[in-house]
């Protein structure tokens, strides 16, 4: 019962306009087993950028989602700063769902 408590919850907000600022644990997990979480949190600057400045720098841009999960995969530099973000071993699918999941923060 409680599930479908928090199922309602959800779409009663969902159906005002709320989001709920939980991340989902897939994400989470895939964010610690991948090593992201040894420059990056979310919600304060570690290395690297916090995940929710990333989400805010990139709201409403169309074109975020593709370029971020290429970052990801192939690492970058001097958008946050002089350090570099390494490439990092994850696959396409994996980048992507990595950069659903900051952007929705």
């Amino acid at each position: 019962m409680k599930t479908l408590g928090i199922a309602l919850v959800t779409i009663v907000l969902a159906g005002l306009g709320f989001a709920l600022p939980v991340a989902a644990a897939d994400e989470t997990k895939l964010a610690t087993d991948k090593g992201c979480t040894a420059c990056h949190a979310v919600d304060k600057k570690v290395i690297g950028p916090a995940y929710k400045d990333v989400a805010k720098k990139y709201k409403g841009d169309a074109k975020a989602p593709d370029m971020l999960a290429q970052k990801v995969i192939k690492g970058g530099q001097g958008v946050w700063g002089p350090i570099p973000m390494p490439p990092n071993k994850v696959s396409d699918d994996e980048a992507k769902k990595l950069v659903a999941w900051i952007l929705s923060l």
